[in-house]
């Protein structure tokens, strides 16, 4: 198998940066499902502009293509700068990755941390077999 040229992958660098980047490569014979999860996905309060810290659960079902896990970071990282409901982040996130990689279905788990004794946690998918949301 060949192997993809990256650009985020490998490469070095001293501070945290942002990417709307999500780069691939091609799904190994055999794999039916790819499930990342993050405790340290943050976005900001579009109201109060506070931090929202997130436990991100994401996954799926790949076609040709899988996504790479580091671009898949950074992605997630640039929204550590933006106001957004839990229920659009969840959204925004499932059709970015299914456009990304032509994914069957994505679906995304975005569960907030408890916040006033209130846990919430807002769910969504996307792909032309998904809900596409």
């Amino acid at each position: 198998m060949t192997t993809p040229e990256f650009t985020l992958l490998g490469s070095k660098r001293n501070a945290p940066i942002d990417s709307e980047e999500l780069e691939t490569f091609p799904k190994p014979e055999g794999l039916y499902e790819v499930e990342f999860t993050t405790r340290e996905l943050t976005s900001l309060c579009p109201i109060t502009g506070q931090p929202d810290i997130y436990t991100l659960t994401v996954r799926y079902t790949p076609d040709a293509l899988c996504l790479e896990a580091k671009s898949v970071k950074l992605y997630l990282h640039r929204f550590r700068n933006i106001g957004v409901f839990a229920e659009e982040l969840a959204v925004v996130i499932a059709q970015d990755l299914q456009r990304a990689c032509g994914a069957t279905t994505v679906s995304v788990e975005a569960a907030q941390q408890v916040r006033g004794g209130l846990s919430f946690t807002a769910r969504a998918s996307a792909g032309p077999r998904g809900d596409d949301v």
